[in-house]
C-alpha cells in the first residue's frame, strides 16, 4: 500500500464514519421535521440518501483535476 492510496482509504474511512454517525440520528430528525411538514421530511431523507454519492463524486473530481 503505497502512502497515497493509505491517505485515501484513511480518508473514506473518515468520511463514512462521520456520515454513519449522522446517519444515527437521522430517524429523531425526521420524526421532528416530519411533525412539521410530511414533504419536508421527504425532502430531508432524500438529501441524506444523496449526500454521500454527492461528495465523493465531488472529492474525485477535485483529485483528478476535472473542475
Amino acid at each position: 500500500m503505497t502512502r497515497e492510496t493509505r491517505q485515501t482509504a484513511i480518508a473514506t474511512f473518515l468520511i463514512l464514519a462521520v456520515f454513519g454517525t449522522f446517519l444515527y440520528f437521522v430517524p429523531q430528525i425526521m420524526i421532528a421535521v416530519g411533525a412539521i411538514s410530511p414533504v419536508l421530511g421527504a425532502v430531508v431523507i432524500g438529501l441524506v440518501l444523496v449526500a454521500p454519492f454527492l461528495f465523493f463524486w465531488l472529492r474525485s473530481r477535485r483529485q483528478n483535476g476535472n473542475s
